[in-house]
């Protein structure tokens, strides 16, 4: 039996310290959370807000580019 993977690349741009969190979809897509962007926490809200808006596993998101400023390529693997 084969498996079927599917790889996703989204340009993202991110708002940290926002009253709440949530994904707007469009061609960059905006993403609010509510952590602030220091010590990897924004990051990390990131991660876990796309996991649950495209149904996958917080391990199948990786950040490619942009640690450390608020516009980012984020990989998504199902």
């Amino acid at each position: 039996m084969a498996t079927l993977l599917i790889e996703m690349i989204i340009k993202a741009r991110i708002y940290p310290n926002s009253k709440q969190s949530k994904v707007v979809d469009g061609e960059t897509v905006k993403i609010y959370v509510t952590k602030p962007a220091e010590d990897g926490k924004a990051n990390q809200a990131v991660i876990e807000i796309l996991a649950d808006f495209y149904n996958v596993s917080k391990s199948c998101i990786k950040i490619v580019k942009g640690m450390k400023t608020r516009e980012k390529l984020i990989e998504i693997n199902a």
